[in-house]
C-alpha cells in the first residue's frame, strides 16, 4: 500500500475509540437485556463486530499489525425471531458436485434413456448438460447423493436450512424466485457438510498427537536421566567398595608386616648377645 493511501494515526486512534464505545454499549445492552434473544443485544453485538473489524483493518494498513479478535463471518446466523410454534416450514437444500468423470455420467444417462420406451428420438445423453437433466429427472436428489460416485460426480459442500413460517405459501407463490426471500432470523436449524471441517478435525488430532509426542519425549528424557543417575550411583558404589577393599588390604598388610618385625626383634637381640 502506498503512503498516500495509508490511514493516518488519528484515524486509527478514532477507530480504537469507536471500539471502546461499542464495548460499553454492548455491555450496557447485556446488562439490560430482557431475555436470551434480546434484539438490542444483537444490534450491539453487530456494532461491536463492525467497529472491531474496521479498527483491525486500519491498524494493519497503518502499522502492519493485527488484533487477536476473531470477527464472526457472514454465515453466522442471527438469533431466531420466528414464531414459537410454527404452523409451516420450508426446507432449503444446497448440494455442490464436481463432474469428475463425464463419460461415466453420460453412460449412466444412456442406461436411463434405453430403459425409457417413451423417450424422444433425440439422445440427450450425448452431452454432459443433457445427461445431468436425465439423471436428476430420473432419481431423487437423496439417491444421487448416496450414489454420486456411480454417476461420475464428486461431492462438494452441502447445507440444509429449516425455516419457520406463520402460514403455508400459496401454490406457485415462490416458484419464480424460490431462494430470494429467506429470512435468516427464521432459520430454526441448519446443517453444513464440508471437507474444511474434516481438515480442522485432522489439525486438532495432529496437535494432540504432537503434544503427546512431546510428553513422551519428556518422559523418556526423565527415564534416561533416572537411568544415568542409577548407573552413576552404581559406579560410585563400585568405586567406594574397591577403595575400601584396597584400603583394608593395605592396612592388613601393614599390620602383618609390623607384627613380623616385632617377632624378629628378640631374635636379633639374642644373636647380638
Amino acid at each position: 500500500m502506498s503512503d498516500a493511501a495509508q490511514p493516518t494515526a488519528a484515524e486509527v486512534r478514532a477507530a480504537a475509540e469507536a471500539v471502546k464505545t461499542a464495548l460499553d454499549r454492548h455491555l450496557a445492552a447485556v446488562e439490560r437485556r430482557s431475555g436470551e434473544e434480546d434484539p438490542a443485544v444483537y444490534d450491539a453485538f453487530n456494532e461491536l463486530a463492525a467497529a472491531a473489524e474496521a479498527y483491525d483493518e486500519l491498524l494493519y494498513d497503518r502499522y502492519d499489525e493485527v488484533t487477536p479478535f476473531e470477527i464472526p463471518g457472514e454465515d453466522t446466523l442471527p438469533p431466531y425471531t420466528g414464531p414459537e410454534e410454527p404452523s409451516a416450514l420450508s426446507v432449503l437444500i444446497r448440494r455442490d458436485y464436481a463432474v469428475a468423470e463425464p463419460q461415466r455420467l453420460m453412460a449412466q444417462a444412456r442406461r436411463v434413456e434405453a430403459a425409457d420406451e417413451e423417450a424422444p428420438d433425440v439422445e440427450a445423453s450425448g452431452t454432459v448438460h443433457g445427461a445431468l437433466g436425465l439423471l436428476f429427472g430420473e432419481f431423487e436428489p437423496d439417491e444421487i447423493a448416496s450414489r454420486h460416485k456411480e454417476f461420475g460426480l464428486e461431492e462438494g459442500d452441502s447445507t440444509l436450512w429449516v425455516t419457520a413460517a406463520d402460514e403455508s405459501a400459496d401454490p406457485g407463490e415462490w416458484l419464480q424466485a424460490p431462494f430470494e426471500e429467506v429470512d435468516p432470523e427464521r432459520v430454526v436449524c441448519r446443517f453444513d457438510v464440508s471437507t474444511v471441517f474434516d481438515e480442522e478435525f485432522d489439525d486438532d488430532i495432529e496437535d494432540d498427537e504432537d503434544e503427546e509426542d512431546d510428553e513422551d519425549d519428556e518422559d523418556r528424557d526423565d527415564e534416561d536421566g533416572d537411568a544415568d543417575l542409577t548407573e552413576l550411583g552404581g559406579d560410585l558404589d563400585t568405586d567406594l567398595d574397591t577403595d575400601l577393599d584396597t584400603d583394608l588390604d593395605t592396612d592388613l598388610d601393614t599390620d602383618l608386616d609390623e607384627d613380623e618385625d616385632e617377632d624378629d626383634e628378640p631374635a636379633r637381640l639374642e644373636a647380638d648377645r
